[in-house]
């Protein structure tokens, strides 16, 4: 039977790990004694696993995404604090008057409920995606 330098590299991640068959095991160990350069990649890679790994490379274009995306949610972020902030104001609007010399504040969410509650209501979603998208920029340790 004649087998070839490729299909030894194919069963090698077997044979390293120990899970291949006894007759993978033999074959591999015959091959190894007639090919001492693979037999050398093999005992070093049995030392170091990793080294026979070729080196990850990054996509060449993923710092201009990543910069890309920072600058999406960054824009996102500021927009949603803008929009929870003036929401909660519009919200909280009083009217603030003097009684007798007193200052009486009025709350006019007495007088207009449904409109500012919905105001209300809106700044707290805004302010829940606000913190979602801070929470997706900072930074990982």
């Amino acid at each position: 039977m004649d087998v070839t330098n490729d299909v030894i590299l194919d069963l090698l991640p077997l044979y390293l790990a120990g899970e291949a068959s006894p007759g993978t095991r033999a074959l591999v160990d015959r091959y190894l004694r007639e090919h001492p350069e693979i037999a050398e990649r093999v005992r070093q890679a049995s030392q170091d696993p990793f080294a026979a790994l070729p080196p990850a490379s990054p996509p060449p274009d993923l710092e201009l995404r990543s910069l890309r995306r920072t600058m999406r949610l960054m824009k996102w972020q500021h927009r949603l604090f803008a929009l929870a902030a003036w929401l909660t104001g519009i919200s909280l609007i009083a009217v603030v008057s003097l009684q007798h010399g007193h200052p009486h504040i009025h709350f006019l969410m007495a007088d207009y409920p449904a409109q500012l509650g919905a105001c209300a209501q809106l700044g707290i979603v805004s302010w829940i995606y606000y913190f979602i998208v801070r929470y997706r920029l900072r930074t990982k340790p």
